[in-house]
């Protein structure tokens, strides 16, 4: 059980890791214009910012000047990659602590409470970052097929993979620890129900030896023999 929870608890890190470089990275969408090798030149954006650079490796970038101006779907997905990358340290931490190796948990009882809402938590973050990137990707992938759209036309980038795996990690490592909460309440369970009919069972057979065995026993003589009963 504990080398379970340890793989879990990796697999939490990583989609942690993985979503805090999702959100930091520009390159959710991209497109290049390249008339020659020499002079081509790569535009992509992220959450954040927007950025151009060519073959020479200079790089520019510019921030998203007012928030009233960025797109609705931009804002939805600012959100929701804010709210997993929270959520992913909050569950992460729960989850240490409440591990089945680790010592600062408490009791078994608490420790429990502990890892299943930990997996709860992991759980939402993968959801939220999933969401953020499909809707994205939809977004994207619909300009891109759309013959009336006329700006510039982008393809998906690698913010959204890693996006999607971070997601997907997160998802792994808090099901994991909700079903090994499962396996540990199963097993209280039944190590209760055993002892509670052992000491049903026990019970009875005392009442009945009690009640077989008369109160009051007639005392016979030590030196009882077939002279003395005649």
């Amino acid at each position: 059980m504990s080398a379970i929870q340890i793989l879990a608890l990796v697999s939490c890190i990583g989609g942690m890791a993985a979503l805090i470089g999702a959100v930091v990275s520009n390159e959710w969408k991209i497109t290049s214009r390249a008339s020659s090798v020499i002079t081509a030149t790569w535009v992509f954006q992220g959450l954040w910012m927007s950025c151009a650079g060519n073959a020479l490796g200079s790089f520019h970038c510019r921030p998203h000047l007012t928030l009233f101006k960025v797109e609705g779907y931009i804002q939805a997905c600012r959100a929701l990659m804010v709210a997993a990358v929270c959520l992913s340290v909050f569950g992460s931490i729960l989850a240490l602590i409440g591990m089945k190796c680790s010592t600062i948990g408490g009791s078994d009882r608490t420790k429990a409470k502990v890892t299943c809402s930990a997996g709860a938590t992991l759980i939402f973050a993968g959801l939220s970052s999933l969401s953020a990137c499909s809707l994205y990707a939809h977004k994207t992938t619909s300009e891109y097929f759309d013959p009336t759209f006329i700006a510039a036309k982008y393809e998906l980038g690698t913010a959204l993979f890693i996006g999607w795996a971070g997601a997907t990690l997160c998802l792994v490592g808090g099901s994991i620890f909700c079903c090994s909460i499962t396996e540990i309440t199963k097993h209280h369970r039944t190590a209760y129900s055993y002892s509670e009919r052992t000491s049903v069972m026990a019970t009875r057979v005392k009442g009945h030896q009690s009640a077989v065995v008369p109160k009051t026993a007639p005392s016979f003589s030590a030196n009882f023999d077939k002279k003395e009963y005649v």
